[in-house]
């Protein structure tokens, strides 16, 4: 049998958006409705197409903990975020996956690290996200209504671009004006932690610096966590 592995972040935050109505009573005044309902009914419609029109019989939806070993790494990792306003809904989207589907949240991970495992320990897998730092995982990924296999040798590039380009959203900065035309000129002459400790130094930083950045980038992978003690393996440039 083969399972979809789901990115429920996504899936959670995009229902309860979608649920949100704006109301203008007049006067100025302005409320945000949302219902609940309106929520639950998203979330299944949403994980139901995916099973459907995926080549698999199943779906095991990964969330997020509420604790984040990046952040511990380093205080700055998407404190960019702390002032927007999430969806009101979107802890009872959460409730509502949890209650309702197969779901995996491992201790200190995002749900991206969760994929990333369990796309890597097991062959009988397809892993569905639309953020393209999955795209640094070796697994088989449903994207554009495709079955797309991504090797090692090619995930591994995906994650040293990452690493080099660093990411807005998540509040790193990669390797300064490197961008992905820049990633891509050095890692077609040399895919490997060399070149990309060698373009961080070019720019007067340190491979601590460079290391950094991969410990954000990279979206964690069979072998590199403990479920028993929840210790995620680093990233070192040797492994």
């Amino acid at each position: 049998m083969t399972i979809l592995l789901v990115d429920g972040d996504i899936i959670a935050y995009k229902a309860a958006a979608s649920a949100e109505t704006p109301v203008n009573w007049g006067d100025g005044l302005w409320t945000l409705h949302s219902y609940e309902q309106d929520v639950a009914l998203h979330l299944g419609e949403a994980l139901s197409k995916l099973v459907i029109e995926a080549p698999v019989q199943d779906c095991i939806v990964a969330l997020s903990d509420k604790e984040n070993y990046r952040k511990q790494l380093v205080p700055y990792y998407k404190a960019n975020r702390a002032k927007t306003r999430k969806p009101m809904l979107l802890n009872y989207a959460r409730d509502v996956i949890r209650n309702t589907y197969n779901t995996i949240i491992y201790r200190r991970l995002e749900a991206d690290d969760v994929l990333g495992i369990l796309g890597t320990a097991n062959t009988d897998t397809i892993i569905w996200s639309e953020d393209k730092d999955l795209r640094t995982v070796p697994a088989k990924h449903w994207i554009d209504g495709a079955v797309v296999e991504i090797s090692e040798a090619e995930a591994d590039y995906n994650f040293y671009a990452q690493t080099l380009m660093g990411d807005n959203a998540d509040n790193y900065k990669g390797c300064p004006n490197v961008g992905a035309v820049g990633s891509k000129k050095i890692l077609d002459k040399d895919c490997s932690w060399n070149a990309v400790v060698e373009a961080f130094k070019d720019k007067g930083l340190s491979e601590e610096v460079a290391l950094e950045n991969a410990q954000l980038a990279r979206i964690l992978r069979n072998g590199e966590y403990d479920t028993d003690t929840a210790e995620v393996r680093l990233w070192t440039g040797t492994h």
